[in-house]
């Protein structure tokens, strides 16, 4: 052949090549707007609705033929069955919808693939404990049964397409209510790889609807799957990979529980299923790396490799052969056991070997905080825990450390004084803790314990008919630096924990012990100084705070004879203490005293996270007196919670509380040395004594003497915060009469800025004679009262004087004063109204009456030691018409 003629071979199939794909472009852009596809909208839609067993509706369909054929279903939505609600199962705005090609040359329509984006799938379990997916499963397993039946080529016809679901939300609801845990940025796959053997592939990320969760942090959860057929749902092989990486434990805890404990580390988890929902082979592995609280980061954090595996029976809700292993640390940990189910009793075994004390101790920093960061602790747990409620009835089983011997019978008293036997408890065994010793976090002394046991404790408070809690006790003696050694009792159950504490502790001592267990409320022990405290205190609490509780509660380890008031709903439980500590020959010494206080005894009582002072009597250098102290529980920082003291003092004088105060002299002025230690934040003015702390009271005394000024019997509620203080309800005895009244001070915001007063008092019945005496005058006469108001600001008598500026008012009937003008020597009534500005009280309405007559009366009282009065010749006023 000639390169002519290969050259128009050439150029001829180029030329057909052109005009194929022209054509193909012409039907691409001409056929589907001709095609008519409204006729396969059912056809669509009961081919779907028989591979799913549940109703399909579709709003519209499309023909699409890049990149495959296939239709564009828009607002695709698979109706609920009834018996699980009435939202949809499925509901997505676009799908798309591939067709097999082969099945149209037979006059067939058959969807190989549908693809799903952006939808949202609802998961529902009943409250007969089905979902609504077994339904679905059960309808294609029937299909695959019938398809088998039949012949080879109409097998062809039923196949069921291929399902691909990407940015799916899984939601999971529980009856008609939707939780809020939910599976977000999902990809689901769902096929059949043979006739009757169906594989799922799910990859997402965990969420929760009800608040915001860095989902990063959360992990991925991935799945793989596949079932085969089988006559019953029950009896469908299964097998299952489930995988959940790179979770962070406080996103976690977030997740699962609805707060962060404060927990930190990374955890994976893996379970594998084999078998049927009646007879299930699991195995399980849970790996965490890193484990530690937020606020604690240990030297070795605590690391675990927990593997499990039990067989599980769906519908006898029955757990079988369990056995899990881990090593911890040096040790290991063994675990085995059985749930059967309904109607029947569990019993299981937990054996520790070896297992480090700082293990236990890390695990407790990881539920609690506030234990020292700088504790050690050396030592090992061994010993076997059984629990077999069937032993009980048997009368079989282990005993336990410190029970009575086998074979001998352990009796009690009825109500009617006759002896019974005591029932032994499911809970048997022991756990041993070989050369205990903790140091560390401040401790000058490490505690020794050569041997300590755990043994099941014996049931406070059990009655007939009662449920039976169970616990390990354990007592040890721990000696404190006082004439009696610490006796503490723990019981620790499932719950929570109870320790009681008895004896004496010197207060060096006290004070390490109270910050090592991360006391909070231990902080007045560090201003203590004297002989060994008296102790007897008992603490109990839940091992996490939880912020939702049953309606009604009972100490996990009291019996039920004990109950508590029920928290209200959301209502946070922790640890709680009660007792009494009894100090003796005290010397409490803080930074906003100049002095210590002694105290001779006090007792201090615990009681639902309250504190109350019995009343103390106290010396305060020159100063004696009687105190009490209550400091409420936490209740959210509200005025009402705030620390409430009563003090009672015999005579005062305010030059003996000034020396008690602020000690030797010091320049400055009372006012303000008494305001730095109020307020810190003054630099100018500012000592190194700590700020006072935010308290409230009642302050009275038998008399107070200011200069020549003595109040009788005063009283006053005083209340200190962080910008000043207030004196409430003042009332006392005054110049043979009485005063009322009170005032306010708030404290500088800057070095450059001064503090400010607000007085305001009302005085009733005063002697003239007393208040003339006060201003060097001699007057006598009626009552005097009087009210009035000022505001004044700074340091020095200075500026007060020149800063004072209010109003006053007073009256004055049947007075009589000397030296003063002669319409002044004797007078019915003198009212006046003043003015307090620029040193002095000026008059500036004031009138005298005499009878009939009246006369204006000018004057002025200049502030000063003596004071300087100064009045005029009064003006005789015009009767009024």
């Amino acid at each position: 052949m000639t390169e002519d003629v290969q050259g128009r071979h050439r150029k001829h199939g180029l030329l057909w090549l052109a005009l194929g794909a022209a054509t193909a472009i012409l039907a691409i852009l001409i056929v589907p707007p001709l095609v008519s596809v409204s006729r396969y909208k059912s056809q669509i839609t009961h081919v779907m609705s028989a591979s799913l067993g549940r109703p399909v509706r579709l709003s519209s369909v499309e023909l699409r033929l890049l990149p495959w054929p296939g239709f564009v279903l828009n607002d695709l939505t698979v109706e609920e069955d009834p018996a699980y609600g009435a939202e949809p199962v499925l509901h997505a705005s676009t799908v798309t919808a591939s067709i097999r090609l082969l099945s149209l040359w037979r006059g067939r329509l058959e969807i190989s693939r549908i693809s799903v984006d952006d939808a949202s799938l609802n998961v529902v379990r009943s409250s007969p404990g089905r979902w609504n997916l077994d339904p679905i499963f059960r309808t294609a397993a029937a299909k695959a049964g019938v398809a088998a039946a039949r012949t080879a080529e109409q097998r062809r016809d039923v196949r069921l397409p291929y399902l691909g679901a990407t940015n799916l939300r899984i939601n999971i609801k529980n009856g008609a209510e939707k939780l809020p845990f939910s599976l977000v940025n999902s990809e689901l796959s769902l096929w059949q790889e043979e006739r009757g053997d169906w594989r799922i592939r799910l990859r997402g990320q965990p969420a929760r609807t009800d608040m915001s969760l860095d989902l990063a942090d959360t992990g991925v959860v991935r799945l793989e799957g596949s079932m085969r057929r089988a006559p019953e749902l029950r009896q469908m092989p299964v097998h299952l990979d489930l995988e959940w990486q790179e979770a962070q434990l406080g996103q976690l805890m977030r997740l699962v529980i609805g707060s962060d404990p404060g927990w930190r580390g990374d955890l994976t988890g893996e379970l594998h299923l084999d078998g049927t929902a009646d007879a299930a082979q699991i195995k399980t592995r849970l790996q965490a790396t890193g484990v530690h609280r937020e606020e604690f980061a240990p030297a070795a954090p605590m690391d675990f490799d927990a593997n499990c595996g039990f067989v599980y029976r769906f519908s006898e809700r029955a757990l079988d052969n369990l056995v899990c292993d881990s090593p911890l640390g040096d040790g290991r940990i063994q675990l085995a056991g059985a749930l059967p189910g309904v109607g029947a009793s569990p019993h299981f075994s937990i054996e520790l070997d070896r297992i480090p004390v700082a293990a236990a101790l890390d695990a407790l920093r990881t539920v609690r905080s506030g234990f020292g960061p700088g504790l050690e602790v050396r030592g090992s747990i061994s010993g076997k825990m059984s629990y077999d409620e069937n032993a009980v009835a048997s009368g079989k089983g282990e005993q336990p450390v410190g029970a009575i011997p086998s074979g001998k019978t352990k009796i009690g008293k009825t109500p009617n004084g006759k002896t019974r036997p005591v029932p032994q408890g499911p809970l048997t065994g022991s756990f041993a803790v070989e050369g205990f010793q903790l140091s560390g976090a401040g401790l000058h002394e490490p505690i020794q314990i050569p041997k300590l046991v755990l043994a099941v404790a014996a049931p406070v408070g059990q009655q007939i008919g009662q449920t039976r809690r169970e616990a390990l006790s354990a007592t040890v003696s721990i000696p404190a630096g006082g004439a009696v050694p610490l006796s503490v009792t723990t019981r620790l159950a499932l719950a929570g924990y109870e320790v009681t504490v008895h004896g004496q502790a010197a207060l060096a001592r006290a004070r390490e012990l109270a910050h090592v267990a991360g006391m909070g409320d231990a902080e007045p022990l560090d201003a203590l100084a004297g002989d060994a405290m008296t102790v007897d205190l008992s603490g109990e609490g839940p091992w996490m705070a939880v912020e939702k509780i049953p309606e009604s509660i009972i100490s996990p380890l009291r019996s039920q004879t004990e109950a508590r008031p029920s928290p209200a709903a959301g209502e946070a439980i922790g640890d709680r203490m009660s007792g009494t500590v009894t100090l003796h020959n005290v010397n409490w010494k803080t930074g906003y005293l100049a002095n210590h206080v002694e105290i001779s005894q006090a007792t201090v009582h615990f009681e639902n996270d309250e504190i109350h002072w019995d009343p103390v009597n106290f010396t305060y250098g020159p100063v004696k007196g009687t105190a009490s102290l209550e400091v409420p529980g936490d209740c959210g920082g509200s005025e009402s919670c705030l620390p409430r003291f009563q003090v009672q003092f015999g005579e005062l004088d305010a030059s003996a509380v000034q020396a008690a105060l602020l000690g030797a002299h010091e320049p400055g002025t009372l006012l303000s040395e008494l305001i730095a230690r109020l307020n810190l934040s003054n630099s100018a003015n500012s000592s190194n004594a700590p700020a006072w702390p935010q308290v409230e009271g009642v302050v009275k005394a038998d008399s107070l003497t200011l200069g020549p000024v003595t109040l009788r019997q005063p009283s006053a509620r005083v209340s200190i915060g962080p910008n000043g203080a207030a004196i409430y309800d003042l009332d006392a005895g005054l110049l043979d009469g009485r005063v009322h009244g009170g005032g306010t001070l708030h404290l500088p915001a800057t070095s450059q800025d001064k503090p400010a007063y607000s007085l305001d008092g009302r005085f009733e019945r005063l002697s003239p004679a007393a208040v003339g005496q006060l201003l060097g005058q001699r007057w006598s006469g009626g009552t005097f009262d009087a009210d009035g108001k000022i505001q004044l600001s700074g340091f020095t008598e200075k500026d007060l004087t020149a800063s004072a500026k209010g109003t006053l008012h007073f009256e004055w009937r049947h007075g009589a004063a000397a030296n003063v003008p002669s319409a002044l020597a004797r007078f019915d009534l003198w009212t006046a109204d003043a003015a307090v500005a620029n040193g002095k009280i000026a008059l500036t309405k004031s009138e005298v009456q005499h009878g009939l007559a009246r006369r204006a009366v000018e004057g002025t009282l200049a502030f000063g030691d003596p004071p300087k009065v100064s009045l005029a010749e009064p003006k005789e006023l015009k009767a009024k018409r």
